[in-house]
């Protein structure tokens, strides 16, 4: 049994490649894509367009309401059970996501995260009401860089999480990647896209106006009064709704998405290079893919 990795930045290819290698191997996609878990907004999440989700199945996307909680630690233990269910049938699965946490949550397992006392909380939330997100990315930064490139940093809630995690865990996040991973039942083959970086910044650009295009505004518009919902505080809601509040113009929105987009992908990349296992690719170069994918499944 093998479970095929597809990781990358946001706007690399990473869908399109997950349908063919399903199309080849006749089997099913898990996204590991922590923003397409939800039913109620697809456009700034770039969720697989419908076309694309009736070319191959997939699971966990629009599986989950915005007023819902659903944590890394939820979406390993679902997505145990279904890929359990589907190797029975299936000799390879594919996982594909920009996630980082996700992904490690289904390949590697995750770690027991320590309590919070309630006056750790109670000044990090103090620090967010009074300085705000920069605040919190700048404490996350100065005592856990490895954690803060492991999350959205757009989402003050993961952000005020992950700092109270940091603060009071004796290991940074990087010394528990380097811990016993998880023994999984099935051997997990690896494959990262990259690309050069302003092509990739100019594809990521070229989404945001896509998004526009395809409705955007209208969906955070619809998602207006759940603002503060957890799922949505995130890259291209943020601005948008920051933009209805009167705190700056469309195009000032528009230049923020692009720029918090690109960041974003900067930091998926800082993140998924640390792992020596993963063999990078171009996009668009399947047959490559697909020769490597081979030549360890006959090992």
């Amino acid at each position: 049994m093998y479970l095929i990795s597809i990781v990358g930045p946001t706007a690399i290819g990473k869908t399109a490649l997950a349908i063919q290698l399903a199309k080849q191997f006749n089997t099913h996609i898990i996204s590991a894509d922590s923003r397409q878990f939800y039913k109620e907004i697809s456009i700034g999440t770039a969720k697989p367009s419908d076309d694309e989700l009736n070319e191959a199945p997939h699971h966990f996307i629009s599986n989950k309401s915005i007023s819902e909680t659903y944590s890394a630690g939820d979406f390993e233990r679902e997505a145990l059970i279904k890929l359990e269910a589907l190797f029975k049938e299936h000799k390879a699965i594919i996982l594909v996501g920009g996630s980082g946490l996700y992904v490690n949550a289904v390949l590697e397992g995750l770690h027991e995260m320590p309590s919070v006392d309630q006056e750790t909380r109670n000044e990090i939330i103090e620090l967010y009401k009074t300085e705000g997100i920069e605040a919190l990315q700048n404490k996350l930064k100065a005592i856990d860089e490895d954690r803060l490139n492991a999350i959205d940093i757009m989402n003050p809630q993961r952000l005020m999480r992950a700092i109270e995690i940091a603060m009071l865990s004796k290991e940074t996040f990087g010394d528990l990647r380097q811990q016993q991973k998880k023994v999984r039942p099935f051997k997990i083959i690896k494959i990262g896209l990259n690309m050069d970086r302003q092509t990739l910044y100019d594809r990521i650009n070229h989404r945001v106006d896509l998004m526009i295009n395809a409705g955007l505004l209208k969906e955070c518009q619809s998602m207006y009064e759940y603002r503060n919902h957890y799922a949505l505080q995130t890259v291209g809601y943020t601005e948008v709704f920051d933009f209805f509040d009167g705190k700056h113009d469309l195009n000032k929105a528009i230049e923020l998405i692009k720029q918090h987009t690109r960041n974003y992908a900067k930091r998926q990349l800082t993140w998924f290079r640390r792992d020596a296992d993963t063999a990078w690719f171009e996009p668009d170069n399947n047959k490559e893919i697909l020769a490597h994918i081979k030549s360890l499944m006959k090992e």
